[in-house]
């Protein structure tokens, strides 16, 4: 979804609600023209006085009033409703769009985009433009007619005090148009502070274990009210800002007051008006005061909402690098469960932009331009390889071009059957990755039943099948220790669950899923043996009859691979049949037998 301005802006997302808009624009209009009315009667009640009028003419007049102000103020309640209820409604289907475009952006885009500017642009950014549509569609619209409106009706009294009034209007609109935009950088400033302070407080938090057992504490702390100060420095300045335009309207309100008081008073004395038209001239004047004072306060919030604007439009613009392709051959892949073909020709990547070069000094050895160069293997449905190599040799790297997170700069990934073979860039990445599921030693666990945890919010998946994958897995005991069975909430991060609890529920997804084929990050090598144990026979259960990629730390999951590939510096060392390596006695991976697995960790 993307727009070029703000009139494409409101096209877009309040042509779905016409009949609400329609019906908030009668709303307005019968307000405007009650306001305008409510004058006239009273004008009407005063001169009558002074005429001397019966009573009951009084009491009709009065009962008008009361009749007309009482049906302006429920008008004025339905009219914000429909307005706060239009905006509503246009912000969370802007929330929901950009949230939808910033899922389907690539992880370069993430790693580069901490939460808690991603917080701050959905959450924060929007509730802004709710103002907005609120601000703009009452208040703003609303006023400028009214102030109109309130100018026509000065001229039809008399043109002397229409000239004199409508002067006052355009001087306090000068000072407005002069002073509306010098808030506009601060606001953007305030903005990226708060962006800034979230996304600190978001990582903190998230650390806050480490901070605590490492004594980073104090360091934090001082980097929080580093944070807040800043966050509230650009907060006052902007606000400072935006109180010149406000202040100055307050001058000229005083000036209009005292401008309106004399030239109604002159003519009255030289019997040009009535009283009433004196009232009239005085009200109006004070109706255009707030419907102007309301225009440069609002001037000032839409302000803060251009910046949001700005913010929202420029995240829409940032589009993913990896390409979306069809559905054309999605028909002849495997069916779910079926084991997958897995080949990989002449693969070469690095990461290719500023933030990811963390990432890549992480995964290949130092001087390396590529993480990944010329890799090539092939594995038959149905087979097992054993993932070896030092930390940093481009294991990971491997496994995230699997689920198309990155995409290789060159060479090329294939998937399919013994008949078949797609490249995965021909595969949309939803079915993609729902044909591949991974289990590593980090577990994410939600704050969530255990339902949701272990389906990841899938609905469709029978509690019956839950169950019998969770019996399986040796997880009886825990499961029956539950309070709501599998509507019992987790806490976020898995607390109050030990580590190979985590890992069986991490594997209980995998046979949910049913992927063809899966990927593992060997974990059992801290657990108890007891836990180990039934680790190791979940691994076995999940590699009958799946293509496996196992990165293994240790020569028992060696012994489960039919092939071997050793990685060093992002290049294939060796590749072949596990048997005929461990056979060969020039091979690395019979070296490594005879020296144990550590020696590649090294």
């Amino acid at each position: 979804m993307q727009f070029n301005n703000i009139r494409d802006f409101l096209k877009t997302y309040l042509s779905p609600q016409k009949g609400q808009v329609t019906l908030l624009g009668i709303f307005i209009f019968l307000n405007l023209g009650l306001q305008l009315l409510l004058p006239q009667i009273m004008r009407g009640f005063i001169d009558s006085v002074t005429q001397g009028a019966p009573i009951p003419n009084l009491v009709h007049l009065g009962a008008y009033f009361l009749g007309a102000a009482l049906m302006q103020q429920v008008i004025a309640i339905a009219a914000a409703y429909y307005t706060q209820n239009v905006g509503w409604s246009a912000t969370n289907a802007l929330r929901e769009d950009l949230t939808r475009h910033a899922l389907h952006l690539d992880m370069s885009f993430h790693k580069s985009h901490p939460p808690g500017e991603m917080i701050s642009r959905i959450d924060s950014d929007i509730n802004t433009l709710n103002d907005f549509f609120s601000q703009f569609l009452l208040k703003l619209v609303g006023n400028l007619l009214l102030v109109i409106a309130i100018l026509v009706l000065l001229f039809i009294e008399d043109w002397r005090i229409g000239l004199v009034l409508t002067g006052f209007s355009l001087v306090a609109l000068l000072i407005i148009n002069s002073t509306r935009n010098i808030a506009v950088p601060h606001w953007e400033a305030e903005r990226k502070a708060e962006a800034n302070f979230y996304s600190f407080l978001e990582e903190r938090l998230a650390g806050t274990a480490d901070i605590r057992a490492n004594g980073g504490r104090a360091y934090t702390l001082r980097e929080f009210f580093k944070r807040n100060r800043e966050m509230y420095q650009r907060s006052i300045k902007a606000g400072l800002m935006a109180n010149i335009m406000i202040n100055s309207m307050f001058l000229v309100f005083v000036i209009g007051n005292a401008v309106s008081l004399g030239v109604g008073g002159t003519l009255y004395l030289r019997g040009a008006i009535t009283i009433g038209t004196v009232y009239i001239i005085f009200q109006y004047n004070r109706m255009l005061e707030r419907p102007l004072d309301d225009i440069s306060r609002q001037l000032s919030s839409i302000q803060k909402s251009m910046a949001s604007l700005k913010r929202v439009h420029n995240m829409f613009n940032i589009q993913s690098k990896i390409t979306a392709p069809s559905i054309s051959h999605t028909t002849a892949l495997p069916p779910k469960g079926a084991p997958l073909s897995l080949k990989f020709e002449g693969v070469s990547f690095f990461y290719d932009d500023e933030e990811d070069q963390t990432l890549k000094n992480q995964e290949e050895a130092e001087n390396e331009l590529n993480v990944l160069e010329g890799i090539d293997f092939q594995l038959a449905p149905g087979e097992v390889l054993g993932l070896l190599g030092r930390t940093g040799s481009g294991k990971t790297t491997l496994t995230r071009l699997l689920f198309r997170l990155y995409d290789p700069q060159s060479g090329s990934i294939h998937m399919g059957d013994n008949v078949h073979s797609f490249n995965i860039k021909e595969i949309p990445v939803t079915y993609l990755r729902d044909r591949i599921g991974m289990v590593t030693q980090t577990i994410e666990l939600f704050h969530a039943s255990v339902r949701d945890n272990l389906t990841f919010f899938n609905a469709n998946i029978p509690v019956e099948k839950i169950r019998t994958v969770i019996c399986d897995l040796g997880l009886s005991r825990w499961y029956n220790s539950l309070s709501a069975g599998l509507d019992t909430v987790l806490e976020s991060g898995g607390s109050g669950l030990s580590a190979g609890e985590a890992q069986l529920l991490a594997f209980a997804r995998i046979f949910l899923k049913d992927p063809g084929l899966i990927i593992l990050d060997e974990a059992s090598s801290r657990l108890d043996p007891v836990t180990e144990h039934l680790i190791e026979q979940a691994v076995d259960k999940l590699t009958q009859n799946r293509t496996a990629l196992i990165i293994a730390h240790r020569l028992k999951t060696v012994q489960r691979a039919d092939k071997i590939m050793i990685l060093k510096n992002g290049r294939v060392l060796e590749f072949g049949d596990r048997e005929t390596l461990a056979l060969n006695p020039q091979s690395q991976f019979n070296r490594l037998l005879k020296t144990g697995l550590d020696e590649v960790l090294a």
